[in-house]
């Protein structure tokens, strides 16, 4: 029997490179150990059959960013390799890294569901922090109780949340139970509170979309990758 040796190590013995180009193969989800895919240099391996994907290349790992569908009652989300939409339609081809280092961006209030975002991108997360105030978000709130006079007006333009002028919003009913919420610069409980002055209380609350990226057909408690043209 062979004696286990790092698979870097093997790598470099059976296509003669460099230690550090054995490493980005293999960081690159390009290595398969007996036909499955090894992604740790430091895995050990002994008479297994490794073999690099013909199309393996050095490109350096790019960060992704991608975003959740956050359930109503989950505390945290759950990001793994089995959470990932399975009609993803990104093309991105997935690895253990992708996972690791995720920045939370412009997170939902507490008890709310829909459009989380994640990012390994410094410059996805600054922008979403620098354009907070411009960057329209789109939530459905579900609601009970009775609509005072003119309350629609009001949700649109009109209010005051802890002590300061709400800037002007677009809100319209879905359905009898239902409003649509199109607003910028939310702050955590401004939508209950908005709701609460005109007679109306929130039973829930679920964001669809920030600036231009939205939910669609992403099903909940799943994650897919940002495609390489969608932009905030």
């Amino acid at each position: 029997m062979t004696e286990a040796i790092r698979l870097a190590k093997r790598l470099i013995e059976i296509v003669h490179c460099s230690r550090r180009e054995a490493e980005l193969y293999i960081a690159g989800g390009w290595v398969m150990v007996d036909g499955h895919v090894v992604e740790a240099p430091q895995f050990m391996v002994s008479d297994q059959l490794v073999t690099l994907h013909p199309d393996a290349n050095l490109t350096p790992i790019a960060p992704i960013t991608l975003i959740y569908h956050q359930p109503p009652t989950a505390d945290s989300p759950v990001i793994s390799a089995d959470t990932r939409w399975a009609e993803d339609a990104s093309g991105i081809h997935a690895l253990k890294q992708h996972l690791f280092k995720l920045t939370p961006c412009t997170p939902l209030e507490r008890r709310a569901s829909g459009l989380l975002v994640f990012t390994q991108d410094y410059r996805v997360s600054r922008k979403l922090a620098d354009d907070a105030d411009t960057l329209e978000q789109e939530y459905i709130v579900e609601v009970t109780g009775e609509l005072i006079p003119d309350g629609l007006k009001l949700l649109n333009h009109g209010l005051k949340f802890n002590g300061k002028p709400l800037p002007p919003a677009k809100v319209s009913w879905q359905n009898e139970t239902r409003l649509r919420f199109a607003l910028k610069g939310v702050i955590a409980g401004q939508i209950a509170a908005a709701c609460e002055k005109v007679g109306l209380q929130v039973k829930s609350i679920k964001r669809l979309r920030i600036g231009r990226v939205a939910l669609s057909k992403l099903p909940v408690g799943q994650w897919r990758y940002l495609r390489e043209e969608e932009r905030f």
